[in-house]
C-alpha cells in the first residue's frame, strides 16, 4: 500500500513537471521529499501560483481608465487643379437705386388710350372686373386712364374736380359712366360728344352749372343736387335723344323746362327749382287735339314757384297729371 501512494506521488510530480515546461513557466524546484503521506494535504505545501503575484480585479476601474494613443492618421496628397481650371466665384449683388414713384403723364402717349403717359390702367388703381371699372371712393381728384374695352365705368365719391376732353376720348365701348358725389365744377363742351355707345350718364351730387354736348344714345341722364342753369344747357339739348327714359334734373336753378322733350321720355324729375311757368306746348302738341304722350307717366315739379293749378290746358294729354305745389 505504501509502494501505491509513493508511486501515485512520483506521478503528479511528472505531471507537473511536464505543465510547468508548457506553458513556458519558470521552473520550481520540488523535492521528492517535499511531498509525503504527512504533509500532502497542507495547503502551504503546494504552490499553486507558480507565475507570480496574483492580480487584483478590484483596481480593474483606475486601469481601464489608460488608453493606449490613437493610431497617426496619414493625410491625403493634396490635389492640384489643372493649368486651364477656372473657379468660379459668385459676385454679392450691385447695389441698386430706390426706385422712383410712377406719376401720372396725361400728355404722353400710353397703352391704354391716349394721354396716358405710363400705360398705366385704372385697373392698378380701381377694380376691374370685366369691362367694369370700379374706381369709388378712392380719393381720386381725376379721372384715372381706362383700358380701352371699358363699358361701365364707376368713381363715385372721390373728389374730382373737372371732366376733360381727354379722359373718355377714344373710349368708344363705354356705355355707364357714374361720377356722381364728386366736386365736379366744370364739364369740357368735348367731354362725352364722341362716345356714341354711352347710355347712361350719372352726374347727380356735384357743382355743375352747364352741361356740354350730350350724345344722342343717352337713356338716362341724372344731373340732381348740381347748380345747373337754364343758361348753362344747349337749346334743344334733348330734343335728338330718340332713346332717352329717365331725365333728373331736380335741386339745381332752373328757370324752366327744358324743351322739347323726347316722346321716349318716361320720369321728368323737374322738383326743387325755379321753374315759375308751364307753356301749353311742354308737354303736349298743340297743332293735333288728338295728340297723346303715352310714355310720360311721372312728372315731379314740387318745390318751384309755380302753380301747377294754373296750366290745365298744358296736361291733357299726358296719362298722369304732374306732381306739384299749388301756390
Amino acid at each position: 500500500m505504501a509502494v501505491h501512494r509513493q508511486t501515485s506521488k512520483m506521478a503528479l510530480y511528472l505531471v507537473w513537471t511536464l505543465m510547468g515546461f508548457s506553458l513556458s513557466a519558470p521552473p520550481v524546484t520540488l523535492g521528492p521529499a517535499a511531498y509525503d503521506l504527512e504533509n500532502y494535504d497542507d495547503s502551504n505545501t503546494w504552490n499553486l501560483n507558480p507565475y507570480g503575484e496574483t492580480y487584483d480585479y478590484d483596481d480593474l476601474d483606475e486601469e481601464v481608465g489608460t488608453l493606449a494613443p490613437p493610431p497617426a492618421v496619414t493625410q491625403p496628397p493634396a490635389i492640384v487643379p489643372p493649368e486651364d481650371y477656372v473657379e468660379e466665384v459668385t459676385l454679392p449683388p450691385r447695389p441698386t437705386k430706390s426706385p422712383v414713384p410712377s406719376t401720372l403723364d396725361f400728355h404722353g402717349p400710353g397703352l391704354f388710350g391716349p394721354d396716358t403717359g405710363l400705360g398705366m390702367p385704372s385697373c392698378l388703381l380701381c377694380v376691374c372686373i370685366s369691362g367694369s371699372v370700379y374706381c369709388d371712393d378712392s380719393d381720386l381728384t381725376q379721372i384715372p386712364p381706362l383700358p380701352k374695352e371699358t363699358t361701365h365705368f364707376y368713381a363715385r365719391f372721390n373728389k374730382i374736380t373737372e371732366v376733360r376732353a381727354t379722359d373718355f376720348i377714344n373710349l368708344n365701348q363705354l356705355k355707364r359712366i357714374d361720377l356722381s358725389g364728386n366736386q365736379i365744377s366744370k364739364v369740357n363742351d368735348d367731354a362725352f360728344r364722341s362716345m356714341l355707345q354711352l347710355q347712361d350718364l350719372i352726374l347727380a351730387d356735384n357743382n355743375i352749372q352747364a352741361l356740354p354736348e350730350l350724345p344722342a344714345t343717352l337713356k338716362h341722364i341724372d344731373v340732381r343736387n348740381n347748380q345747373l342753369r337754364s343758361s348753362g344747357m344747349h337749346a334743344e339739348a334733348f330734343m335728338k335723344m330718340k332713346e332717352l327714359q329717365f331725365l333728373y334734373l331736380s335741386n339745381n336753378k332752373l328757370d324752366y323746362i327744358p324743351v322739347p322733350l323726347p316722346e321716349s321720355l318716361r320720369v321728368l324729375h323737374l322738383q326743387n327749382n325755379n321753374i315759375q311757368s308751364i307753356g301749353q306746348d311742354t308737354f303736349c302738341n298743340t297743332h293735333d287735339i288728338n295728340y297723346i304722350r303715352k310714355a310720360l307717366e311721372d312728372i315731379r315739379l314740387d318745390g318751384n314757384p309755380v302753380d301747377i293749378n294754373l296750366y290745365a290746358h298744358a296736361y291733357v294729354c299726358l296719362p298722369r297729371l304732374p306732381i306739384g305745389t299749388p301756390v
